[in-house]
């Protein structure tokens, strides 16, 4: 068997099956073993029931006899089925721990326990009223469990028709094949950062002895996902020419004009971000730069004169949002800049969602107005959009664009310049490494009109307060979000969902305060209806997933109120309150902390001292050690199998000085032991770099 094999190649792997692998992007033997899990499960030592003095909350196995059969009762919403395990205690003056055991939609667990047998019960136990509790454990005959006793298996991320245990069974074939997969790093750079061998890593990171082995792995694997996407990258950059400026850009005044028009400030912080744009749109080669500016920091003004300025000297400009309501503000908010400076150049919108008629008008606009202002989402780079006169293309919100979106977009002009706006607060020297094809201006300056957001981290009994305070900030005319986790109730997951959330709070509100709706299975012209009421008003209090998290500007919003809130990341927290604190109002952002960890609490208090994005995303890098191993991914903007820029900041760093080092000493890579970097630079692009959609 070859790692080039197809996969149908393994024991056991039919068409069928294939078709669905190959859903998951698996076509060969080399691709399942590049799948990596996405977390574990450790098997704890059985615990025999009778000799249980105590029992925590947690994950437990349970080794009972059953005494009798589960009982199945049927509700209004499901039928649930219950056992009751007990203990003789340690002793005869201790009575025994008494567990209730539930399954939800499983009556045929009756007939699948025998009464006198012994059974495992794995699952997590929770106390309630006083009551031992363990939801829908997993059962397991005593001499199965004691197989995958204290052992880690892994956990995968699946599609239709391949399950976990095909998953392993699969794997576990092709390991033992002695399948050997090519060393893709030069020896000097294993030896100097002390990384493992490639195949060890490999089967560690799938079936690890112990947690040292895995974490072995681990290190190993992250290094080469940063060391391969950074070589790439740098690489290209020197051998990519810098393109020559084809465009004139004239009367540089004619921006400061504009400046002195606005009815504020700007901050030295925009104004030092704007002349670095002006100088490179003025210079001898193309701009390619990313202004990266915290959350109401002022990066949209900043591209709206960069816009003015290229249509006052006669060229086309273009900026993509990524949503259409976004897109549709950005029109908005540039036409009335437009009559409010006395610009007279054409404004074009282009969305998915117009009709047929309105896009044939603006595919016209673009061939005709040589000096338009584009605004628009995806729809500026489909085949049909095509430019007359395009010298400055500008995508907001890196995060939410890859790449290779980038880069047609550019394509749609001859060499325009490129800006990228992103306000996800990376710190600086990660944002070198990975930006390393841009030139980076920071926007890190709030405008002083804005009031700092006044926060507070509260416990669920607060929400009565929360209610009336939303209410009263309603009839001072302002709005306000609520952010839930989830978008139903769900039995696997704990937490508020939007669904119920939205009918509870509109009882307790005022009957005339009207209550919306938004999350992520909403279709797109749903979803866009509803932003569009609550831009208008029409709409006072929305409840959200974070589909709101890169949304609709709505200075009138005073208020965020964050359900669950321990369950979100720093970052994610910090870009959910941004939403709010765009007016001239006071601003106030409410979390709900519904956990009872110091962790926990340590994380939100971060929050609650400081309206800083690039001080939070710090100190998150300091609580969120390697210990974490498997945490809250808050980097959106790259999405590694196992690498995360914030948690592995530290081998990030290790991977760009690696990458350095070797591209100072041998810039062609034409050395023997870098020969072979050409072609693992291509594989990873196309295994890693395809599914992040870059």
């Amino acid at each position: 068997m070859q790692l080039n094999s197809a996969i149908t190649t393994i024991k056991g792997i039919g068409e069928k099956t294939a078709d669905s692998f190959a859903k998951m992007g698996v076509y060969t033997v080399g691709d399942i073993l590049l799948r990596f899990p996405r977390t574990y499960v450790q098997y704890p030592i059985m615990e025999a029931v009778d000799y249980i003095s105590t029992l925590p909350e947690g994950m437990h196995a349970i080794l009972a006899r059953v005494k009798k059969a589960p009982v199945v009762r049927s509700g209004r919403r499901m039928q649930v089925t219950v056992l009751d395990i007990s203990g003789r205690g340690t002793d005869a003056s201790m009575p025994g721990v008494q567990v209730q055991l539930i399954w939800y939609r499983m009556p045929y667990i009756k007939n699948s326990l025998k009464p006198g047998h012994e059974y495992v019960f794995y699952g997590k136990v929770i106390t309630k009223n006083g009551r031992h509790l363990m939801e829908q454990p997993v059962i397991y005959e005593v001499e199965q469990y004691q197989t995958m006793e204290e052992r880690f298996l892994p956990v995968y991320s699946l599609t239709a028709g391949i399950t976990n245990n095909l998953m392993i069974k699969t794997i576990r074939a092709a390991l033992t094949e002695d399948t050997l997969l090519a060393e893709p790093l030069p020896s000097e750079v294993r030896q100097a950062y002390q990384l493992c061998e490639y195949n060890y890593a490999i089967k560690q990171i799938h079936f690890p002895d112990s947690m040292d082995t895995l974490i072995t792995a681990r290190k190993r694997l992250v290094f080469d996902e940063f060391f391969l996407f950074i070589m790439g990258m740098q690489y290209q950059r020197e051998k990519k020419q810098r393109e020559p400026n084809a465009f004139s850009y004239q009367d540089p005044q004619f921006v400061q004009g504009l400046i002195e028009k606005l009815p504020y400030e700007l901050t030295g912080a925009q104004k030092k971000a704007l002349a670095e744009v002006q100088e490179n749109m003025a210079g001898a080669y193309v701009m390619q730069r990313l202004i990266q500016g915290d959350v109401g920091s002022g990066k949209t003004i900043v591209a709206f004169l960069a816009m003015a300025w290229t249509a006052h000297n006669g060229y086309q400009s273009a900026i993509m949002a990524p949503t259409e309501v976004l897109a549709r503000q950005h029109y908005e908010s540039y036409v009335k800049l437009c009559e409010e400076f006395g610009l007279d150049y054409p404004v074009v919108l282009l969305t998915g969602s117009m009709t047929a008629k309105e896009k044939r008008i603006a595919y016209e606009r673009l061939a005709e107005e040589p000096n338009a202002m584009v605004i628009g989402t995806h729809a500026l780079i489909q085949e049909k959009a095509w430019y007359s006169n395009l010298a400055l293309v500008i995508t907001d919100e890196q995060h939410r664009f890859g790449v290779r979106q980038r880069g047609v977009f550019a394509e749609k002009g001859t060499h325009p310049h490129i800006l990228v706006m992103s306000a996800t607060p990376i710190p600086r020297t990660l944002a070198i490494i990975i930006y390393g094809d841009l030139d980076i201006s920071v926007i890190d300056e709030v405008p002083a009109r804005r009031l700092p957001i006044k926060n507070c981290v509260v416990n669920t009994g607060y929400r009565p307060k929360a209610y009336s305070f939303i209410a009263e900030q309603v009839r001072l005319g302002h709005q306000a979000y609520v952010i839930c986790p989830l978008v139903e109730e769900s039995e696997s997951m704990e937490g508020e969902n939007v669904t119920d959330y939205a009918k509870r709070i509109a009882a307790e509100l005022p009957e005339d305060i009207r209550v919306g709706v938004l999350h992520g299975k909403m279709k797109n012209d749903k979803k866009n209806q509803v932003m569009e009421q609550f831009a208008a008003n029409e709409i006072q209090v929305l409840v959200s997933t974070t589909v709101v998290e890169v949304g609709v500007n709505v200075p009138n919003a005073t208020v965020m109120m964050i359900e669950n809130a321990d369950r979100f990341g720093l970052a994610q927290l910090h870009q959910l309150r941004g939403r709010v604190g765009r007016g001239d109002a006071q601003s106030y952002c409410i979390m709900i902390n519904t956990s009872s960890t110091k962790t926990a609490q340590k994380r939100l208090e971060i929050l609650n001292q400081s309206n800083d994005g690039f001080f939070i995303a710090s100190e998150d890098l300091k609580l969120r050690g390697p210990g974490d191993f498997f945490g809250i991914r808050q980097s959106g903007e790259l999405a590694f199998q196992l690498a995360d820029i914030y948690q592995d900041a530290d081998m990030l760093k290790a991977a760009s000085d690696a990458v350095r080092e070797i591209l100072e000493a041998d810039p062609d890579l034409l050395q023997e032991e870098h020969l072979r970097l050409h072609d693992e630079m291509e594989k990873f692009a196309k295994e890693q770099l395809g599914r992040m959609n870059l």
